[in-house]
């Protein structure tokens, strides 16, 4: 392979300029080529982040050779669709969360990468960020003791008018799966599948969730989780151990979260976490740069069993809360 892994990203929306943006930061990547099929829209996404070529449709780009890897960031409803269509053509792919809207869908995209042979991640950018590394390695020292509780939210108020990925189902609309599968992901990241999940939704009229509230039970420990399009929220999360408890404070799942190791109820120190410029997707970038650098089909921090083991939790969570999709 050459020097630098040449990107290809496929949908130009809000994520995929955030993610064009930190790719600049990483030194072995060039961004390539854009697809999208917003002619207007894609064409000033070429221009805006100096890509050498556009392409009008998603096809194209998944069977162009000037591309090493797709970076899939259209609505998560589509996100099967589109990471099917570049794993045919042979293109490594990283997808955005949630990496499809069910499992069935989820267990297609993975058979066909390792079928293929062909490097497939989801992108769980918190995975990959200084203050999750930083949390978990807390964790796994024993300072905080055993794990008993977790707690952790993610809410805002949704603007008017509502856009349509937000409800319309066959988008994947929820708050589920568009935020609340961040509080999931950090609770199973920490103890594991859970033995028991409940869960109680307020709905639009589409049938998705507005709102979602989960509690989950594992062996000695709870989880208290929720996700909201109705408010904005702290979108902290508390890890209490039988020593001592972790706090990720603003934005937990964000590059500029902080961390906080407390002990009884006020002993409080600051935990000093590795800062960079950009918004922090280049973490992950950098990953797949190296894996595929490495001619590994699959991530060993990411993998793609973690990705099963996530849908199917969060199946769990929609059947619970009566949430459903057309392909279900």
């Amino acid at each position: 392979m050459k020097e630098k892994v040449r990107w290809g990203i496929l949908g130009c929306g809000k994520i995929a300029n955030k993610f064009a943006a930190d790719l600049k930061l990483v030194a072995d990547a060039e961004l390539t080529a854009v697809a999208s099929k917003d002619k207007a829209k894609g064409e000033a996404f070429q221009k805006q982040f100096a890509a050498p070529l556009f392409y009008n449709s998603y096809e194209a780009l998944a069977a162009s050779s000037e591309v090493d890897v797709i970076y899939v960031a259209t609505p998560h409803g589509y996100h099967h669709e589109h990471t099917m269509l570049c794993l045919i053509h042979k293109k490594a792919v990283l997808c955005e969360k949630a990496f499809g809207l069910n499992y069935k869908q989820v267990s297609e995209m993975v058979s066909l990468a390792r079928k293929e042979k062909v490097f497939l991640m989801e992108a769980f950018w918190t995975k990959f960020l200084p203050q999750y590394e930083k949390v978990i390695s807390i964790i796994k020292s024993g300072d905080i003791g055993t794990v008993k509780l977790i707690q952790a939210d993610f809410g805002f108020r949704a603007p008017e008018p509502l856009p349509q990925r937000l409800f319309d189902p066959l988008l994947g609309g929820g708050a589920l799966l568009d935020i609340g599968i961040y509080p999931v992901f950090l609770v199973q990241s920490i103890l594991g599948k859970p033995k028991e999940v409940h869960a109680m939704i307020t709905a639009y009229s589409t049938g998705v969730d507005e709102q979602c509230v989960i509690t989950m039970k594992f062996d000695g420990a709870l989880a208290v989780l929720s996700s909201t399009f109705a408010s904005d929220t702290p979108v902290e999360a508390m890890i209490a151990g039988s020593k001592g408890r972790i706090q990720m404070r603003n934005r937990f799942h964000n590059a500029i979260g902080r961390v906080e190791l407390v002990y009884g109820k006020d002993e409080v120190t600051s935990v000093d976490v590795h800062k960079e410029e950009g918004y922090g997707y280049q973490f992950e970038a950098r990953h797949v740069n190296d894996c595929i650098k490495k001619g590994l089909t699959e991530s060993p921090v990411m993998s793609l069993q973690d990705s099963l083991d996530l849908i199917e939790t969060l199946d769990r969570i929609r059947v619970a809360g009566g949430i459903k999709y057309h392909c279900d």
